[in-house]
């Protein structure tokens, strides 16, 4: 009797090496990331307060998506792509270049931020380099999971979101480089080079991100019709708005208010999905998002109306620590914590 038990013990306890095993050092990894970049963020947020480090208020912003946000992003995007209905394999190469992706983003995150503590010149920008390579091996991977998909003819809406969402990536990183050498690409002068770096992140990657959560939730059910009109404007917008920069004033704030009236309209359908999770810290979380994530874009468009009009009311400081906190803590860190909770419950209830 008791060596049956013992046996049986041991059988519940994977071997090392075993998929379970990687699946909760995965899980392990991600969290302590996560944990890790909010605390040292929160430490530099203190040491600008007090006047110990030399870091603004957008600085310290984009700081959030390295050091927090896309650790997260890309711990919902695994936690999805382990619940899809048909498993899709992977090439070895791809399962390495993933592991390569996650396992250094925390030292590439340091070399974001290491980036904005120097001033603009060349050393700066040869350490935003760093950063930028996180971008150019999640978008690898990205291109691999999409292009295999698309091979099997399998690729929809859900698989395309998760691509431009490491798109993304690439191209915030690829502003800050530009940011920190001090360059001013199109002509765009800063804070505007910085801030659209801190757009990629957060308006792309990370909104990407939760719409993507939100498709895979809906597949299969009645009330996602909406979201899969809204999506592709969510995933698409970004870059109209980054084209108005260089373009137009009227093209740059139509895109703006575009924009955010589909994350507005996202923000809405997300409300409702939120009642339907299973969690309860899951439905707090995301209804949270949804409301936060409305209240800012309502901000946003009504700075891209007063900016048009040449209104000095509002600075873009101001929207800072306005419509930015909203987005960046509100909307998007709370989003993607909700999904990462309901997903994960979907996952142990499957084992």
């Amino acid at each position: 009797m008791t060596a049956t038990l013992v046996e049986r013990k041991e059988e519940q306890i994977p071997p090392p090496g075993s998929a379970k095993t990687r699946r909760d050092n995965q899980d392990r990894w991600a969290r302590l990331s996560a944990i890790a970049g909010a605390a040292v963020w929160a430490v530099l947020a203190v040491a600008a307060r007090v006047g110990l480090a030399r870091i603004g208020g957008i600085e310290l912003l984009f700081c959030f998506a390295p050091l927090v946000i896309v650790p997260l992003g890309i711990e919902l995007g695994r936690v999805l792509a382990s619940q899809l209905l048909v498993p899709r394999a992977r090439e070895k190469w791809v399962i390495r270049l993933d592991l390569l992706a996650r396992g250094t983003q925390p030292l590439l995150a340091a070399f974001a931020v290491v980036s904005l503590l120097l001033p603009p010149g060349r050393s700066a920008g040869l350490v935003a380099w760093g950063w930028m390579l996180a971008g150019l091996l999640h978008c690898g991977v990205g291109a691999a999971d999409f292009l295999s998909a698309w091979s099997h003819a399998c690729a929809r809406l859900f698989d395309l979101t998760l691509f431009m969402a490491r798109v993304d990536l690439l191209v915030g990183g690829s502003w800050l480089v530009a940011s920190r050498f001090g360059m001013h690409p199109f002509g765009i002068q800063e804070p505007i080079g910085l801030l659209t770096a801190v757009h990629f992140h957060f308006a792309g990657f990370a909104t990407a991100m939760i719409a993507a959560a939100m498709l895979r939730f809906s597949q299969g059910r009645a009330f996602g019709l909406r979201l899969r009109w809204i999506a592709p404007f969510v995933i698409g917008m970004p870059y109209l708005v980054a084209v108005g920069f260089v373009t137009s004033a009227f093209v740059k704030m139509a895109a703006a208010v575009a924009f955010s009236a589909s994350v507005a309209g996202l923000a809405i359908v997300l409300r409702s999905f939120a009642r339907r999770a299973e969690r309860s810290a899951a439905r707090i979380l995301l209804q949270v998002s949804a409301a936060t994530g409305f209240a800012g874009m309502v901000l946003s468009t009504a700075y891209a109306i007063a900016h048009f009009f040449a209104s000095e009311g509002w600075t873009i400081p101001q929207m800072a620590r306005s419509h930015g906190i909203l987005n960046a803590l509100g909307f998007c860190m709370t989003g993607l914590l909700g999904w990462i909770v309901e997903w994960e419950n979907k996952a142990r209830q499957e084992r």
